[in-house]
């Protein structure tokens, strides 16, 4: 079964939004590519008070200076486009009201013909929670609530929901969306992998080597058939490229990281684990949206040429 494939919407600081979103997003469709992907960071602290995911001493990339919000990305996309899903990779969850960001959802799902692919997680950043106003140490909790506000909103009328932020006596609450709106969450540890084994659509891994995903699979999978869930777990791998026409050498490459033939390789290598679905985020390796529009059709012409 042939992989799907999915592209990384520009929302960088070297890109005009207004106009590239949907330039690239319409050339992505034409491509081939099944599905259009944003991702959420809010903030660039300086100086900066912890490191890239919370690991001590690791930079935060340049690019991340300037990350356009990820739903307003999403619509422009919708917009320009007829059949891509339209995903979130991840939307940082507990920043959002959770009221709002089910209202906001089901809108633009019923406006795109039900293409939305809710992908949640809980973030690492302390900056960004302290500006949202939320508390760090509650985000499992908060995330657990938007869940559940969301197959509320998203359900028959009349809603009614009682939770730590959200009170919904009894009421109409519309749109709906066009269909059931998947969620997917990223779960790096056991309390997380429980609470998509549970309550969740999908899994959202990172491209951090075939081993490693096809073990964290595994492990899903393994709790999956423990707890009793019948249902499949859908995967939706993303990878983060480091684009370079001349490639990397030396057996030490990080994957993903290279020419197109070796990002190509690394592509096929996570595809054997059987995962549905790759996310390729090509925007910060490309100057401008004519660069990424060739690097993305590169990619993909030569990652079906593989087999992938």
């Amino acid at each position: 079964m042939t992989t799907r494939l999915g592209l990384g919407l520009p929302q960088m600081r070297q890109y005009d939004l207004g106009k590239d979103v949907p330039d690239v997003a319409r050339a992505a469709e034409r491509t081939g590519y099944e599905s259009l992907w944003v991702f959420e960071r809010a903030l660039f602290p300086e100086p900066a008070t912890q490191g890239l995911y919370g690991i001590e001493g690791l930079p935060w990339p340049d690019e991340y200076r300037s990350v356009a919000e990820p739903l307003v990305t999403l619509t422009l996309a919708a917009a320009a486009t007829e059949r891509a899903e339209l995903g979130s990779s991840v939307l940082v969850a507990p920043l959002h009201v959770p009221f709002q960001l089910a209202r906001t959802l089901a809108t633009l799902d019923a406006a795109s013909g039900g293409r939305v692919v809710a992908g949640f997680g809980t973030g690492w950043s302390h900056d960004e929670y302290a500006a949202s106003g939320r508390p760090f140490a509650e985000r499992g909790r908060a995330l657990d609530e938007l869940i559940e506000v969301c197959r509320a909103v998203w359900g028959p009328d009349p809603v009614v929901y009682e939770g730590d932020v959200t009170r919904i006596a009894s009421a109409v609450v519309g749109p709906k969306p066009a269909r059931p709106i998947p969620i997917l969450l990223a779960a790096g540890s056991g309390r997380a992998r429980r609470r998509l084994v549970d309550h969740a659509d999908g899994w959202l891994p990172n491209g951090i080597g075939a081993e490693t995903v096809a073990g964290q699979l595994r492990r899903l999978q393994d709790l999956a058939a423990e707890r009793g869930r019948t249902e499949p777990i859908r995967t939706v791998l993303r990878v983060n490229t480091r684009y370079r026409a001349s490639g990397r050498g030396g057996t030490d490459r990080r994957p993903f990281h290279g020419s197109v033939d070796q990002i190509v390789e690394d592509l096929a290598a996570h595809a054997g684990i059987g995962l549905d679905e790759i996310l390729i985020d090509l925007q910060g390796s490309a100057r401008d949206a004519g660069e990424l529009k060739d690097l993305a059709a590169e990619v993909y012409e030569k990652a079906r040429a593989a087999g992938v």
